[in-house]
């Protein structure tokens, strides 16, 4: 272990597993350590690096805006935030944007909102939210209550209270929670650290409807499978389904920390002035970064190249289950890709394997390799990644 690293783990909260090497710069699909051995990152710093690491185009925005103005907070207009507010409201549903620095205040914005448009539109007894099982939508104390995992709320007590929690892709277990207490259903169109989970689209279908029934918001969290990732640049656009507000983060900065949630007007009209806000939230430098990430996507059509990147690396991870038991299931949608293993596999040492061989790799739910490199990604590397995953997987 390196020096760097023992100061690290001596002043840093132990809050992360960490890989045992100090990442010092990253250049497209790879890093690299102090010692300058590289890595293909294959879950892009957790779905965020979709053009891959210190694009050029990003970093040169970047540059740009830091030289111009870094903060003056939300009480003044500023250019790159009225900019990027204009394409994703006309790249989407919404009319209108509420800018954070993070998924999880965007997700904190859109419980908040959805309760407020409840009390001001039903009364203040609408209020509960419907989640589901599995589900992940931060790590506040917000957003871990939205959460249908127990193991993130452990020793967290109280948890705050007004969320049901349904099962993925059931909509009976749905319809059961239901009430005239019901502000909204939240939930992600694909659940990502859930173990990489499309919803039906008979589901989202059905869930549309019910919310349009009895007066229910629907909110897409699209922290993870928004701007490019699933093929299109809001997962919604697969289902043909449309929510009344969208959380975007991860992707959207390409590394530069940003969150937002949109609406549409009737919807975002219960945020008037002091209902909610942000210091950071919306500055200058992230949002000419996530400008330039829009602007590069729809030019370079990554979008329709992440679907069909994505089919080719389903095949070869189906080619990969045939002839590996170890694989139960591969599943997932566009460049987010879950590979269920067998539950009683250690993959500790799976991990390490692929590290060895020059590849980084994430793990969810004990045994679900998650994978979502970025929509920059070749085939030329694809097939390097399937056959290093050939190897590793014949050691086991």
């Amino acid at each position: 272990m390196s020096e760097l690293i023992e100061v690290s783990d001596s002043n840093i909260a132990d809050t992360y597993a960490r890989y045992p090497f100090m990442i010092e710069r990253g250049e497209g699909l790879k890093i690299y350590d102090e010692k300058g051995r590289s890595f293909y990152d294959f879950f892009s710093g957790i779905s965020v690096c979709s053009l891959g690491h210190c694009h050029p185009e990003v970093v040169e925005a970047v540059k740009n805006q830091a030289e111009k103005l870094f903060h003056v907070s939300n009480l003044y207009y500023t250019m790159p935030q009225t900019s990027l507010a204009k394409k994703l409201v006309d790249s989407s549903f919404a009319d209108r944007v509420f800018f954070a620095n993070s998924g999880a205040e965007a997700n904190e914005a859109a419980i908040k909102l959805a309760r407020k448009y409840g009390c001001d539109n039903y009364g203040i007894h609408k209020n509960k939210i419907i989640t589901f099982l599995n589900s992940f939508h931060g790590r506040t104390l917000g957003t871990i209550a939205a959460t249908g995992q127990d193991k993130i709320k452990k020793g967290f007590a109280p948890i705050p209270e007004g969320f049901d929690y349904a099962v993925f892709n059931d909509i009976e277990s749905v319809k059961k929670l239901v009430s005239e207490n019901t502000c909204a259903i939240m939930l992600e169109p694909v659940q990502g650290e859930g173990g990489v989970r499309p919803a039906d689209k008979k589901f989202l279908k059905d869930l549309r409807e019910l919310c349009d029934k009895n007066h229910i918001l629907l909110i897409f969290d699209e922290i993870q499978t928004g701007i490019g990732r699933t093929g299109k640049l809001f997962c919604y656009e697969n289902y043909d389904v449309v929510p009344d507000i969208m959380t975007l983060a991860k992707a959207l900065g390409n590394g530069m920390p940003i969150g937002c949630m949109l609406a549409s007007n009737h919807v975002m009209q219960s945020f008037g002035p002091g209902s909610h806000g942000t210091t950071f939230g919306g500055n200058p430098v992230s949002c000419a970064a996530a400008d330039k990430v829009l602007e590069i996507i729809k030019r370079d059509n990554l979008c329709e190249k992440a679907l069909e990147k994505g089919r080719y690396l389903l095949d070869l991870m189906m080619k990969l289950k045939e002839k590996h038991k170890i694989i139960k299931d591969v599943r997932g949608l566009g460049l987010l890709m879950g590979v269920e293993l067998d539950e009683n596999f250690d993959v500790s040492n799976l991990v390490k394997s692929f590290y060895e061989k020059g590849f980084l790799i994430n793990i969810i739910q004990g045994h679900i390799i998650r994978l979502a490199p970025p929509l920059t990604i070749d085939t030329e590397t694809m097939d390097m990644f399937a056959e290093t995953a050939d190897i590793v997987f014949g050691e086991f």
